[in-house]
């Protein structure tokens, strides 16, 4: 496995961002503005890469206030995991986002600079909505 990790720190409390990512209509918000095709439900979403895989995803598991761990619905690519996880420490949350992806030589070639922009992204959109 592969793994991308981003990590911030954001002025909330830690059910206020646990709130925001338990809930997959939000993680559109989250995305760059390349995804297309998005459709998402409280669970589950799906979207589209262009020039590369359409996606479909699902939340595995929600520990409150601690973690979400995000896997595919269907068949991807490749194997991977998404998880947020989350701690609270005086007056803030921190977040690290991870994703661990199955890839081939070839794959992590291409893919682990967009993987690493995705979760730095990802991170980084949440801190502005959040904020």
């Amino acid at each position: 496995m592969t793994t991308f990790t981003s990590a911030i720190s954001i002025n909330k409390p830690v059910n206020e961002v646990f709130t925001y990512l338990a809930d997959f209509n939000n993680h559109q918000q989250l995305m760059p503005d390349s995804i297309q095709e998005w459709k998402s439900s409280v669970d589950e979403a799906s979207f589209s890469i262009p020039n590369m895989a359409k996606l479909a995803l699902k939340i595995d598991s929600r520990l409150t206030n601690e973690e979400i761990v995000i896997i595919p619905a269907t068949k991807p690519p490749f194997d991977l995991k998404l998880k947020w996880s989350l701690s609270f420490h005086n007056d803030h949350t921190e977040v690290v986002f991870t994703i661990d992806a199955e890839l081939s030589m070839m794959l992590k070639m291409l893919a682990s600079g967009p993987l690493q922009k995705l979760a730095d992204h990802e991170t980084q959109s949440l801190k502005t909505l959040l904020s």
